[in-house]
Protein backbone atom coordinates (compact mmCIF):
# COMPACT_ATOMS: atom_id res chain seq x y z
CA UNK A 1 0.00 0.00 0.00
CA UNK A 2 1.10 3.40 -1.07
CA UNK A 3 0.52 6.26 1.52
CA UNK A 4 -0.84 9.85 -0.61
CA UNK A 5 0.27 12.95 -0.26
CA UNK A 6 -1.33 14.78 1.76
CA UNK A 7 -0.86 18.93 0.26
CA UNK A 8 -2.46 20.47 3.38
CA UNK A 9 -0.25 18.69 6.00
CA UNK A 10 2.56 19.83 3.97
CA UNK A 11 1.58 23.27 3.69
CA UNK A 12 1.10 23.63 7.85
CA UNK A 13 4.48 21.68 7.98
CA UNK A 14 5.83 24.79 5.86
CA UNK A 15 4.08 27.63 7.28
CA UNK A 16 5.46 26.06 10.32
CA UNK A 17 9.09 25.82 9.93
CA UNK A 18 8.49 29.61 8.31
CA UNK A 19 7.43 30.80 11.35
CA UNK A 20 10.44 29.38 13.25
CA UNK A 21 12.72 30.72 10.93
CA UNK A 22 11.35 34.55 11.21
CA UNK A 23 10.18 33.90 15.06
CA UNK A 24 11.96 36.84 16.69
CA UNK A 25 14.60 35.55 19.56
CA UNK A 26 13.42 35.49 22.74
CA UNK A 27 16.24 38.00 24.02
CA UNK A 28 14.67 40.97 21.83
CA UNK A 29 11.60 40.38 23.47
CA UNK A 30 12.70 40.67 27.29
CA UNK A 31 12.93 44.37 28.43
CA UNK A 32 16.17 45.63 28.33
CA UNK A 33 18.50 47.27 30.38
CA UNK A 34 22.37 48.39 30.25
CA UNK A 35 23.86 46.93 33.64
CA UNK A 36 27.65 48.25 34.36
CA UNK A 37 29.83 47.53 37.20
CA UNK A 38 32.34 50.30 38.65
CA UNK A 39 34.79 49.93 41.54
CA UNK A 40 38.26 48.67 42.39
CA UNK A 41 40.41 46.37 43.65
CA UNK A 42 43.41 45.79 46.35
CA UNK A 43 46.27 43.13 46.82
CA UNK A 44 47.99 43.58 49.72
CA UNK A 45 49.54 40.22 51.77
CA UNK A 46 47.31 37.64 50.95
CA UNK A 47 44.66 39.48 50.62
CA UNK A 48 42.12 40.80 48.22
CA UNK A 49 40.03 43.49 48.34
CA UNK A 50 36.77 44.13 46.01
CA UNK A 51 34.37 47.11 46.26
CA UNK A 52 32.29 47.13 43.35
CA UNK A 53 29.14 49.07 42.68
CA UNK A 54 26.55 47.83 40.37
CA UNK A 55 25.04 50.25 37.90
CA UNK A 56 21.88 50.13 35.39
CA UNK A 57 21.98 52.72 32.77
CA UNK A 58 18.12 51.39 31.96
CA UNK A 59 16.00 51.66 29.69
CA UNK A 60 14.23 49.09 32.09
CA UNK A 61 15.13 48.20 35.75
CA UNK A 62 16.69 45.11 37.64
CA UNK A 63 15.00 42.95 39.73
CA UNK A 64 18.33 41.37 40.57
CA UNK A 65 21.56 40.04 39.00
CA UNK A 66 24.62 37.91 39.32
CA UNK A 67 27.58 39.78 38.89
CA UNK A 68 30.36 36.82 39.29
CA UNK A 69 33.76 36.94 40.22
CA UNK A 70 36.43 35.16 38.72
CA UNK A 71 40.33 34.82 40.16
CA UNK A 72 43.42 33.83 38.76
CA UNK A 73 44.15 32.32 41.78
CA UNK A 74 42.78 29.78 44.39
CA UNK A 75 41.03 30.92 47.06
CA UNK A 76 41.54 30.28 50.70
CA UNK A 77 38.87 27.39 51.70
CA UNK A 78 38.07 29.96 54.90
CA UNK A 79 35.97 33.49 53.63
CA UNK A 80 33.51 35.41 55.27
CA UNK A 81 31.84 36.61 52.66
CA UNK A 82 28.67 39.35 52.46
CA UNK A 83 25.26 37.72 53.27
CA UNK A 84 24.37 38.01 48.91
CA UNK A 85 27.87 35.99 48.12
CA UNK A 86 28.90 32.95 47.84
CA UNK A 87 31.13 30.54 46.46
CA UNK A 88 31.22 29.26 43.06
CA UNK A 89 34.38 27.06 43.38
CA UNK A 90 38.00 27.37 44.14
CA UNK A 91 38.52 30.58 42.21
CA UNK A 92 34.85 32.39 42.07
CA UNK A 93 32.80 34.07 44.37
CA UNK A 94 28.93 35.14 42.65
CA UNK A 95 27.22 37.93 44.50
CA UNK A 96 23.58 38.91 43.69
CA UNK A 97 22.93 42.76 43.02
CA UNK A 98 19.92 43.17 44.45
CA UNK A 99 17.42 45.56 42.48
CA UNK A 100 19.15 48.59 39.75
CA UNK A 101 16.52 51.03 39.34
CA UNK A 102 16.59 52.07 35.46
CA UNK A 103 19.22 55.26 35.84
CA UNK A 104 20.37 53.52 39.31
CA UNK A 105 22.50 52.29 41.08
CA UNK A 106 22.76 49.21 43.67
CA UNK A 107 24.51 49.19 46.58
CA UNK A 108 28.60 48.90 47.00
CA UNK A 109 29.50 45.00 47.54
CA UNK A 110 32.33 44.94 49.63
CA UNK A 111 34.43 41.63 49.21
CA UNK A 112 37.67 41.17 51.63
CA UNK A 113 39.13 37.54 50.11
CA UNK A 114 41.84 35.96 51.75
CA UNK A 115 44.02 33.94 48.80
CA UNK A 116 45.98 30.53 49.10
CA UNK A 117 49.85 31.57 49.63
CA UNK A 118 51.12 35.69 49.12
CA UNK A 119 51.28 35.86 45.05
CA UNK A 120 52.93 38.97 43.92
CA UNK A 121 49.87 39.68 41.87
CA UNK A 122 46.71 38.50 41.01
CA UNK A 123 43.88 38.98 38.10
CA UNK A 124 39.86 39.26 39.16
CA UNK A 125 37.48 39.20 36.28
CA UNK A 126 34.18 40.62 36.71
CA UNK A 127 31.22 39.90 34.21
CA UNK A 128 27.18 39.32 34.78
CA UNK A 129 26.68 35.65 34.94
CA UNK A 130 22.72 36.04 35.21
CA UNK A 131 20.85 39.73 34.03
CA UNK A 132 17.16 39.09 35.70
CA UNK A 133 15.69 38.12 32.54
CA UNK A 134 16.75 41.87 31.04
CA UNK A 135 18.61 42.11 27.68
CA UNK A 136 21.64 44.23 27.58
CA UNK A 137 22.96 44.90 24.34
CA UNK A 138 25.87 46.58 25.76
CA UNK A 139 27.84 43.69 27.78
CA UNK A 140 31.56 45.58 27.35
CA UNK A 141 31.06 47.78 30.39
CA UNK A 142 30.13 44.73 33.11
CA UNK A 143 33.18 42.75 31.79
CA UNK A 144 36.33 44.00 33.37
CA UNK A 145 39.59 42.39 34.00
CA UNK A 146 41.29 43.79 36.93
CA UNK A 147 45.26 43.19 37.56
CA UNK A 148 46.10 43.90 41.21
CA UNK A 149 50.07 43.76 42.53
CA UNK A 150 50.86 43.11 46.08
CA UNK A 151 51.03 46.66 46.60
CA UNK A 152 48.02 47.23 48.12
CA UNK A 153 47.60 50.12 45.61
CA UNK A 154 43.76 50.76 44.40
CA UNK A 155 43.27 49.26 40.46
CA UNK A 156 40.06 51.62 39.07
CA UNK A 157 37.62 49.54 36.88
Amino acid sequence: MRARSNGAGLAAATVAAAVLAVAVPAEAAAPEADVAYHGYASLWEGRLGIWLTPQNHGPAGVNDATVRLRYSVPLASRQKLPEQCLRGGPRTVLCSTGEIKAGGWSDELALDLKLKGVPEEATVRIDTLWNGGVSDRNAENNRHKVLTLDTGDSYFF
